[in-house]
């Protein structure tokens, strides 16, 4: 199989015999090892003990007079929360369960965002370790990283949030695009590629840039490849097996369940679902709907069963899209769940 998203962490961890990722020191190490975290000239005496001390050994116990003694404070408070991380990590044991007591609010610390993304990165990795079609790799990026949409010409393009902001700070040419910028000096123009089924394979030599572009409009290979992106993120931590297709709409007398996959979609779907006027600029705003049958009728609760659950994606009123992955993890009308 091909490899791709080496900056995940996958690879400095193991899955156990169900598949989840145990946590490693050489994964927890890679923490100490970003650059936020890197002692710099100037730091003092009591950081740069700790944090030789802490790469050599990246599970050892620290002492609160360790941290004390680093002079910078921000520098206490950044290891203060890694720690907080990396031992809530080492009780939980593997990457997925303690992505589940976070979500769920089973006694995990404050955690920044970035955690909570590259988490599902490396969880995404382990899921998606045996696929060989890019669309889909590509369509994952979305549990993880912002997208910008445009829907111009009638299509619904997603970019990669942060690149389109690099591409527009400095086109495309890193610090001396960035220098032109500042100066007022046109630089050529860059357009990211959009992903498609001629060109695809080249995502392979890219996928850690996230510089693609997919085009989300029904019936394109994106959105099809999302969908089963879906099924595989249920499949991994629910073990129940779903089918998900999208659909254009929901015309359905007996609409029983459904779920947003972002904060706007959820807005927008509870208050269609209760009758509300939606108002119709809130409606456009959904870029994509989904029917999603639970195979496994059992695991249903009653009044689901044999149902659809029906799931939305939407942007923001600025065009942004922040999908929240959980969603489908604890809103599903599961019965070990109620």
């Amino acid at each position: 199989m091909v490899d791709f998203w080496s900056h995940s962490g996958w690879h400095l961890l193991k899955a156990d015999e169900a598949g989840d990722l145990v946590v490693t020191p050489a994964f927890v190490r890679a923490y100490f090892l970003r650059p936020e975290v890197m002692p710099e000239d100037g730091s003092c005496a009591g950081e740069i003990a700790l944090h030789e001390a802490i790469t050599e050994d990246p599970l050892r116990r620290v002492d609160e007079a360790e941290i004390a003694a680093i002079a910078d404070a921000d520098v206490q408070h950044n290891y203060r929360v890694l720690l907080a991380f990396r031992d809530f990590l080492v009780d939980a044991g593997t990457l997925e369960a303690a992505y589940l007591r976070i979500i769920r609010g089973q006694g995990a610390p404050q955690l920044p965002m970035l955690f909570m993304d590259q988490m599902v990165h490396a969880i995404l990795r382990q899921i998606l370790k045996d696929v060989d079609d890019p669309m889909q790799v590509r369509a994952a990026e979305l549990f993880f990283r912002e997208q910008t949409v445009s829907t111009d010409d009638g299509r619904i393009m997603l970019a990669d949030e942060d690149t389109v902001d690099m591409v527009a700070q400095t086109g495309g040419m890193g610090g001396l695009g960035q220098l032109l910028a500042q100066n007022a000096t046109p630089a050529r123009q860059v357009e990211l590629d959009v992903l498609h089924e001629d060109n695809k394979q080249d995502y392979w030599q890219r996928s850690d840039r996230f510089d693609t572009v997919i085009d989300l409009r029904f019936t394109q290979p994106a959105l099809d490849a999302f969908a089963r992106v879906i099924e595989r993120w249920v499949a991994h931590f629910l073990k129940v097996t779903v089918k998900v297709q999208p659909v254009q709409r929901i015309d359905d007398e007996n609409w029983r369940w459904h779920i947003g996959l972002d904060a706007k979609a959820s807005d927008v779907l509870n208050r269609l679902y209760q009758g509300e006027e939606a108002w119709l600029d809130d409606q456009a705003q959904i870029i994509a709907l989904f029917n999603m049958q639970i195979e496994d009728r059992a695991a249903v609760i009653e009044t689901v069963r044999g149902r659809p659950v029906y799931l939305g994606l939407a942007m923001s009123a600025d065009g942004k899209l922040r999908m929240k992955p959980q969603n489908l993890l604890v809103n599903m009308p599961l019965e070990q769940a109620a």
